[in-house]
Order: C-alpha cells, then structure tokens, then sequence
C-alpha cells in the first residue's frame, strides 16, 4: 500500500509566473513515488493553513508523476509564500516530504517562483551631491544598501515615479551595509517634488527595495536632507 513516506515534491511551479494579484493561475508539481505501488490519493497546495488548490482522485504510478492542478484565484497579500504539499491517503493527511523550499516572493512584475532568493535589502539612506541642487546643474547620487541575505550581482536604478534618473550596471551587493556611488547627472528638477525609489534588477527581475524614510526633494534648494 502506498504511503506518505514513499512521496517527495521535487517541484512546484506555478503559470502564469510572475502572477499579479487576482490573475487566475494553477500550479503544476512534480511528485516522485519512491515505492513499487501505485495509488489514488487526493493533493492539497497549503500555505500555513490554508488550502491553495487542490486535485482529487489522482493516480501516482511508481516513479515520476506531474500533477496539474485546478486554476485558481488565490490572494496574495505578504511579501512571501512558502507552499507545502499535503498528501490524503484514505482519509488520512500528512505533509509531503519536498525537495526544497517552494516560495513565491513579491518582485516588482508580481509574484514569482522563479526568482532567486535574495534580501531582505534596505536603503538606509540616499543623498545628493550637491544639496541642495540649483536649476540645470549635475548632480550625482550615493545610495547606502543594505543587504542581510547572501551576496547578489544585481543593476541598480534610482526611480522618480517610472523614470530613471540614474543607474549601475552589474554591481555586487554584498552581505552587511555599503555605500553605491551613480555616475553624475543631469536630472531636471521641475515639479513640486521628486521622491525617489532604488530598484534592484536580479535576473531581469525588479525589485522595489524598502527604505528607511521617503527620500523625497522639494523646491526652496531641491534637498534630500530630512
């Protein structure tokens, strides 16, 4: 007879990805069954506690199976998802042993599962040279990052609503607090006030990176100083 034990997830992939809230999507696993017995079992996708998606009656063969799962609405309102697989044999449930973690991570085009880990990112502060800035004159920013995950190679924007103002290109962000230095600039101060973003591209994915305060200039000398 088959068991909870004989199962492992070795992926867990989700379409579209990345996916926008209240976009339909499903989700697709890759369950081994590691004994020389077929069953029929019924499949739930959990978050903590709550109930994903699910698939009944399906038949898991020795070997690899691909499980396709019912599409589904699901709302996503934290910044990360950690999906489990949850296994009913014979009205019985118990958690799927998984190859790895499975998380969908918030990026800036929506959720996504494919996305390498990375973070929790910071800006600790962002400042101009000069400030405060006069009309037409260049300008050059210094963003202080901090990374408390793993080292990541990463471009670097700073945003004024959509529009670049300046940017790095292949940069290293390293474990700890760093100072990143743009090139100079031209940038045309013009309206009541420019609030600014840093994004960090990973893989051809942005991120919005949170921030200690709102970075934002205004007239009477365009000043970031708080």
């Amino acid at each position: 007879m088959l068991q909870p034990g004989d199962l492992k997830v070795l992926q867990l992939e989700m379409n579209p990805d990345p996916v926008r809230e209240g976009q339909w999507l499903n989700f697709q696993a890759a369950v081994s069954n590691l004994s020389r017995h077929s069953g029929r079992v019924n499949l739930f996708i959990k978050d903590r506690d709550e109930v994903v998606a699910a698939v009944y009656d399906v038949a898991l063969r020795p070997g690899d199976n691909r499980i396709a799962f019912p599409q589904t609405k699901y709302r996503f309102q934290r910044h990360e998802y950690c999906f489990t697989v949850e296994v009913d044999i014979e009205r019985t449930r118990r958690l799927i042993d998984v190859a790895k973690e499975f998380c969908a991570r918030r990026t800036y085009q929506g959720w996504s599962m494919t996305v390498p880990r990375m973070g929790p990112l910071f800006v600790e502060d962002l400042d101009i040279y000069p400030d405060p800035v006069s009309p037409g004159q260049e300008v050059r920013f210094r963003a202080r990052l901090r990374n408390d995950g793993s080292p990541v190679r990463a471009n670097l924007r700073i945003q004024d609503r959509d529009q670049v103002v300046a940017q790095l290109n292949e940069v290293l962000l390293p474990h700890g607090a760093f100072d990143f230095f743009f090139p100079f600039t031209r940038y045309q101060f013009q309206r009541f006030d420019h609030c600014f973003t840093v994004i960090v591209d990973v893989e051809r994915t942005p991120y919005r990176v949170d921030a200690a305060r709102e970075f934002c200039a205004r007239p009477f000398g365009w000043s970031l100083k708080p």
